[in-house]
């Protein structure tokens, strides 16, 4: 790929993301909606103005790194106030890994058409809900607490987790893996693995920003952080494979509850860096979708999301709910309200191409099914979030009617 096109690839882009970000805010439609269609738009289903795989091995380093950011982000602001959200996040969690995992394989196959072994594959990718759609939707329509909490919480224990369980469920189909025990052995040391190294590096980065005390130094605070995320990540992904995400998390969890530095003001900086990352990724991996792996889902495909979305979310927010101080009608939203979201799209992507190499069938399917998931829940949830959260008296007082 020559620099110019490379270039334009990457102009296109931004720019197609930015105009994403503008129409919403001036007529207050979903921003992530938006940037799934313009990435419809310039991709493979549209102008074919970019073409993802045209970056090569690239692609993966560079998705990689922009989640890692997107994720310490939402460990930067990840609070559990109060034994009500905890036990939430927690039981939503078991029950979403087990009850769920199983019950969206069974409908993947059956009314998919995916293989077994892909259909587990596809599974993992979209166990967990997108903090990096669920968190933008919560502050737009300003969900009343705990709800925003336990669903910002949930997709950030979630996304990692996901992530790990489908990379070693690859490995598994591709024959890298030989059996469940090492299956299991892989996802617990990565999880492990990663989070003792985010940990460690988000300990060691705040020693070095408590030594940094005057305002003039925020510039040297962002710079010093993304230093440390993305050796981090670099390190992680090195040692462990995908043990970089739940390192992301664990490291933006420890600086944000940190006192004794300026956490605000930093985190103003790593927000608005993590809102560009998503700019740029979802137009990016949209593009890479093309109606050619949509068609040939046909209604099966739409009725194994619908399953995913109206019978299995909300079986597992019941079940994990019970003996909860939480009434019907949190409980009501709390199952509906399940986006998936940045990482989601990025694992089908990455894990799609592998599959294609290692000649496995229904790579394609699998990338379709994953992307048709994230435009059905973000575009139908997205869409009723805030009149459901109004009809339902779940919005904060200043913004009820």
């Amino acid at each position: 790929m020559t620099p110019e096109r490379l270039g334009l690839l990457w102009g296109v882009t931004v720019f197609a993301g930015a105009g994403a970000r503008l129409l919403s805010a001036l007529t207050g439609f979903p921003g992530v909606v938006l940037l799934l269609l313009s990435g419809l738009l310039i991709g493979r289903s549209g102008l074919g103005l970019v073409e993802p795989l045209d970056l090569g091995q690239g692609l993966e380093i560079i998705v990689g790194l922009l989640v890692s950011l997107v994720l310490f982000d939402g460990g930067l602001n990840l609070r559990l106030p109060g034994d009500t959200i905890k036990a939430t996040v927690l039981r939503i969690s078991l029950i979403r890994i087990f009850i769920s995992f199983a019950a969206v394989w069974i409908a993947a196959h059956l009314l998919a058409g995916l293989a077994w072994n892909v259909a587990a594959v596809y599974s993992a990718i979209v166990l967990a809900t997108g903090p990096t759609v669920v968190t933008p939707l919560v502050q737009q329509i300003r969900l009343s607490s705990p709800l925003g909490d336990v669903l910002e919480a949930e997709g950030l224990v979630l996304e990692p987790i996901g992530a790990v369980l489908a990379l070693l469920l690859l490995e598994l189909l591709v024959g890298d893996l030989q059996g469940w025990k090492e299956l299991l052995f892989g996802l617990l040391s990565r999880l492990g693995g990663g989070v003792l190294m985010g940990l460690f590096a988000g300990w060691i980065l705040t020693e070095c920003l408590k030594r940094l005390k005057t305002d003039s130094a925020i510039g040297i605070r962002l710079q010093i952080t993304l230093g440390v995320l993305f050796l981090l990540y670099g390190i992680c992904e090195w040692i462990l494979p995908e043990s970089g995400l739940p390192a992301s998390v664990a490291a933006g969890f420890i600086v944000g509850r940190s006192p004794s530095i300026e956490v605000d003001q930093l985190d103003g900086l790593i927000r608005e860096l993590a809102q560009l990352a998503i700019t740029m990724l979802f137009p990016l991996l949209a593009a890479d979708v093309s109606w050619g792996e949509l068609n040939p889902l046909g209604w099966g495909g739409v009725s194994c999301v619908l399953v995913l979305m109206v019978v299995v979310r909300p079986l597992a927010v019941s079940l994990a709910t019970v003996g909860l101080p939480l009434d019907f009608k949190q409980r009501l939203f709390l199952g509906w309200l399940a986006p998936r979201g940045i990482v989601t799209a990025a694992v089908a992507s990455l894990f799609s191409i592998r599959l294609e190499q290692a000649g496995v069938l229904g790579a394609g399917r699998l990338q379709g099914l994953v992307f048709l998931t994230i435009l059905m829940t973000v575009g139908i949830q997205g869409l009723t979030a805030k009149p459901l959260a109004e009809k339902l008296g779940l919005l904060d007082e200043v913004e009820s009617p």
